[in-house]
């Protein structure tokens, strides 16, 4: 097993229990950009964590990801192996009962990496189904047997897919044998395939229908696992729209920008809304936002669904003197549009100042955003910045983040990523 020495802040975190490392961690530089050092890293064993006076750590391991160089798993001087899997996912499952009881719904997150003691994964049910996303190179060459551990304990599982979420350096893909044995003791078979597959990919047992209709706060929903990186349903935000179905968009006209397969927009429905209009600029988000609506037994017909820029939209709408109740902004943290650029920690505040225009008095801005450079104080500054820019007065009654499948460490409260306002406005 690799041994590595961190400083002595890094230390300080570590036996507190906070789990992620980053490349200034370390008393020896680690020069993460060099494509030799991440072949060479994703074949390396796990790594103990050393202070400077050689005090042991903890046992976790590195690998390039969107977020540190690493995760620490466990403070004790024991093995990462298929029991140690197999005790996380055990405790996750026992965490997540009320969601498998809930009869609204079979739609949510089984594991949250970090928040349940393994960063760098993610497991996700759909109705029978399981999703795991793999976010570094070092935690997807563990799959067989993480794989082999999740199903000693989930045994009622259908079938796996998998989504990979990192730039690979090898392209070998992973898959569970049909006869994958469900003891922890039996030798694994060989889990590497000769093709190389897509992002999104069907790895055992099972393959769902195509769509698979899962149901969340009583709403059905049109789902596809095995059609790249997204499914067609962000689960983390099922508390934001438990609040539209449960009537706070009763009677309401609400518009749904950037809106993907049009969620929102169906709870708000559902949920008694006069008319919902949905945004968004990808094409693909026309006939999803249908299919959503169709699955419910609503006539798409009967709601407006547009594709479109967004900012072209409000430009629209105030041209044509539309308002709105109701308007979501639930924008990617980042995106490109022809020579435009997006972002949430520049440009968030321009949505929200086109949104009052075309807002009806007394209406609702839902400002939501999952940008994890972009703190809570950050983008509530932002927000009521824009707001006192467009001189209305304004009152932030309901705040939501991550529901409770999501669960996050409290040693690490960044996990809590999702930042949701609820805002109504007197113009």
């Amino acid at each position: 097993m690799e041994k590595m020495i961190v400083k002595a802040q890094a230390a300080r975190r570590l036996r507190a229990g906070y789990p992620l490392l980053t490349a200034a961690d370390f008393l020896t530089k680690i020069d993460f950009s060099e494509e030799k050092f991440l072949t060479e890293l994703s074949k390396k064993d796990f790594v103990q964590f050393f202070d400077e006076k050689k005090k042991f750590l903890g046992t976790g391991y590195l690998s390039k990801q969107n977020k540190g160089v690493g995760w620490l798993l466990s403070r004790e001087n024991r093995a990462i192996d298929a029991l140690f899997y197999a005790e996380k996912f055990a405790q996750a499952k026992a965490l997540r009962q009320p969601f498998f009881a809930d009869d609204k719904a079979n739609a949510f997150r089984l594991f949250n990496g970090e928040g349940d003691g393994l960063g760098g994964l993610t497991v996700d049910f759909y109705a029978g189904f399981a999703v795991f996303s793999w976010y570094n190179e070092f935690i997807y060459a563990q799959s067989q047997e993480i794989l082999i551990a999740f199903l000693e304990i989930f045994p009622e599982i259908l079938g796996i897919y998998e989504k990979i979420r990192f730039d690979r350096v090898q392209t070998d893909s992973v898959a569970i044998s049909s006869s994958c044995p469900r003891s922890l003791g039996a030798k694994a078979p060989s889990p590497f395939g000769n093709s190389v597959k897509n992002n999104g990919d069907h790895i055992w047992g099972e393959k769902a229908p195509e769509p698979l209709i899962v149901k969340e706060n009583g709403v059905n929903y049109a789902t596809y696992l095995d059609d790249g990186l997204m499914t067609g349903i962000f689960l983390d935000q099922k508390n934001v729209r438990a609040t539209l179905v449960n009537g706070l968009a009763t009677e309401k006209r609400l518009l749904n920008m950037f809106s993907y397969t049009g969620a929102f927009s169906v709870a708000a429905a559902v949920g008694g809304a006069s008319q919902t209009t949905s945004v968004d600029l990808a094409k693909r988000s026309l006939d999803k936002t249908r299919e959503q609506f169709f699955v419910n037994g609503i006539a798409p017909e009967s709601q407006k669904i547009y594709v479109m820029d967004v900012f072209s939209y409000f430009n629209y709408a105030k041209k044509k003197q539309l308002s709105y109740d109701i308007i979501v902004l639930d924008p990617p943290s980042f995106a490109r549009n022809g020579k435009k650029t997006f972002s949430v920690a520049k440009n968030y505040g321009e949505l929200v100042e086109a949104s009052v225009d075309i807002l009806a008095g007394n209406g609702i801005l839902i400002a939501s955003t999952n940008a994890a450079n972009v703190s809570r104080e950050k983008f509530r500054q932002s927000i009521e910045q824009a707001l006192r820019k467009k001189q209305v007065k304004f009152d932030i009654f309901q705040e939501e983040n991550l529901p409770a499948d999501f669960h996050v460490a409290r040693e690490f409260p960044e996990g809590d990523y999702l930042k949701v306002l609820f805002i109504k406005i007197k113009k």
